[in-house]
Protein backbone atom coordinates (compact mmCIF):
# COMPACT_ATOMS: atom_id res chain seq x y z
CA UNK A 1 0.00 0.00 0.00
CA UNK A 2 1.34 3.50 -0.98
CA UNK A 3 0.74 7.07 -0.51
CA UNK A 4 -2.27 8.35 -3.09
CA UNK A 5 -4.09 4.60 -2.65
CA UNK A 6 -7.81 4.47 -2.25
CA UNK A 7 -9.43 1.82 -0.15
CA UNK A 8 -13.00 1.38 0.26
CA UNK A 9 -14.77 -0.78 3.23
CA UNK A 10 -16.90 -3.78 2.76
CA UNK A 11 -19.18 -3.18 5.59
CA UNK A 12 -20.59 0.80 5.00
CA UNK A 13 -20.04 3.35 2.73
CA UNK A 14 -16.26 4.76 4.28
CA UNK A 15 -13.77 5.67 1.19
CA UNK A 16 -10.17 6.60 2.54
CA UNK A 17 -6.99 7.47 0.80
CA UNK A 18 -3.63 6.53 2.30
CA UNK A 19 -1.63 9.05 3.23
CA UNK A 20 0.95 7.59 5.22
CA UNK A 21 1.68 3.60 6.05
CA UNK A 22 4.02 1.75 7.56
CA UNK A 23 2.72 -1.36 8.07
CA UNK A 24 -0.69 -3.41 9.60
CA UNK A 25 -3.74 -4.69 8.73
CA UNK A 26 -6.42 -1.59 8.16
CA UNK A 27 -9.88 -2.36 8.99
CA UNK A 28 -13.21 -0.57 8.57
CA UNK A 29 -16.11 -1.33 10.70
CA UNK A 30 -14.10 -4.83 11.39
CA UNK A 31 -13.59 -5.98 8.17
CA UNK A 32 -10.45 -5.46 5.87
CA UNK A 33 -10.41 -2.32 3.47
CA UNK A 34 -9.63 -2.98 -0.15
CA UNK A 35 -8.88 -1.57 -3.28
CA UNK A 36 -12.47 -2.91 -4.08
CA UNK A 37 -15.32 -3.26 -2.21
CA UNK A 38 -14.88 -6.73 -1.60
CA UNK A 39 -18.08 -9.22 -0.42
CA UNK A 40 -20.69 -7.36 1.57
CA UNK A 41 -19.97 -8.41 4.98
CA UNK A 42 -21.99 -7.19 8.74
CA UNK A 43 -20.75 -4.21 10.38
CA UNK A 44 -18.90 -5.37 14.12
CA UNK A 45 -21.41 -3.27 16.34
CA UNK A 46 -18.44 -2.89 18.08
CA UNK A 47 -16.76 -1.11 15.42
CA UNK A 48 -19.30 1.09 14.35
CA UNK A 49 -18.42 4.67 15.34
CA UNK A 50 -18.65 6.32 11.83
CA UNK A 51 -16.32 8.31 9.56
CA UNK A 52 -16.27 12.10 9.43
CA UNK A 53 -15.49 13.16 5.51
CA UNK A 54 -12.46 15.30 4.66
CA UNK A 55 -10.86 14.32 8.26
CA UNK A 56 -7.88 12.79 8.95
CA UNK A 57 -7.12 9.57 11.03
CA UNK A 58 -4.20 8.83 12.61
CA UNK A 59 -2.73 5.75 14.86
CA UNK A 60 -0.81 6.38 18.03
CA UNK A 61 2.50 6.49 16.99
CA UNK A 62 1.87 8.06 13.72
CA UNK A 63 2.84 5.54 11.09
CA UNK A 64 -0.64 5.47 9.48
CA UNK A 65 -2.50 8.50 8.04
CA UNK A 66 -5.86 8.08 6.55
CA UNK A 67 -8.02 10.85 5.01
CA UNK A 68 -11.54 10.27 4.44
CA UNK A 69 -12.96 11.19 1.17
CA UNK A 70 -16.40 9.16 1.89
CA UNK A 71 -18.15 8.95 4.90
CA UNK A 72 -19.46 5.78 6.77
CA UNK A 73 -20.95 4.19 9.62
CA UNK A 74 -17.63 1.79 10.09
CA UNK A 75 -14.50 2.79 12.54
CA UNK A 76 -10.99 2.80 11.14
CA UNK A 77 -8.51 0.68 13.00
CA UNK A 78 -4.87 -0.57 12.63
CA UNK A 79 -4.53 -3.85 13.61
CA UNK A 80 -7.25 -3.67 15.75
CA UNK A 81 -7.21 -0.58 17.41
CA UNK A 82 -9.07 2.44 16.41
CA UNK A 83 -7.69 5.35 14.35
CA UNK A 84 -8.45 8.50 16.01
CA UNK A 85 -9.38 11.98 14.22
CA UNK A 86 -6.13 14.19 14.07
CA UNK A 87 -5.81 17.44 15.47
CA UNK A 88 -5.06 20.79 14.08
CA UNK A 89 -2.14 22.61 14.62
CA UNK A 90 -2.37 25.67 16.44
CA UNK A 91 -1.88 28.93 14.29
CA UNK A 92 0.69 30.82 15.74
CA UNK A 93 -0.23 34.11 17.61
CA UNK A 94 -0.30 37.46 15.59
CA UNK A 95 -0.03 39.87 17.63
Amino acid sequence: MKPGSRLRSSVCDSEVVVIRYASGALTCGGAPLADEGGDAAEIDPAQAGGTVMGKRYVDAGGTVELLCVKPGKGTLALDGEALHLKEAKPLPASD
